[in-house]
């Protein structure tokens, strides 16, 4: 079993970073067996297809438009993480609809791929999440730790 822990985001876009702030906390306060990376995958697009490559389940962690209450959590599985790209919330995600669209025709997309994101409420230019989205830091990572945990991946002891 590989893993791949896929944070997205720009850092300089306020609600947009959620990914990266998520997945530098996980790096961060946890410790993973080797068969479980966590990636901060910024706005790479398709340079991170080879990652993708490697790994038979992969969770990605985002900022998302869902015309929901902002800092809402959801999770998307199926068919329904490609349609929550297709209205982009922000450059990087036409590189995230790239990226599973190109492993797909490859036969290299994961047997497995989910999305925990959050609701955003501003992604302009700031290097500060706002005050809803970084309160719900906290519920986006037990949302990624049962996720992990669904997949057999728990946290090793520091």
């Amino acid at each position: 079993m590989s893993i791949l822990v896929l944070g997205l985001g720009n850092l300089l876009m306020q609600d947009d970073a959620v990914g990266v702030h998520a997945v530098q906390r996980l790096q961060r306060e946890f410790h993973w067996s080797s068969q479980v990376r966590i990636l901060d995958g910024g706005t790479l697009g398709l340079d991170l297809l080879p990652y993708l490559e490697e790994a038979q389940r992969v969770l990605i962690i985002d900022a998302l438009e869902m015309r929901s209450t902002p800092g809402s959590v959801h999770r998307l599985v199926g068919e329904e993480v490609p349609r929550a790209f297709a209205g982009k919330l922000s450059v990087h995600q036409m590189g995230l609809q790239d990226l599973l669209a190109v492993a797909e025709l490859q036969g290299t997309l994961p047997a497995e791929v989910v999305v925990l994101g959050v609701q955003a409420v501003s992604v302009d230019m700031g290097l500060e999440l706002t005050p809803t989205v970084a309160a719900a830091l906290d519920g986006l990572i037990v949302a990624v730790l049962e996720q992990l945990q669904q997949w057999g991946a728990v946290p090793l002891a520091a």
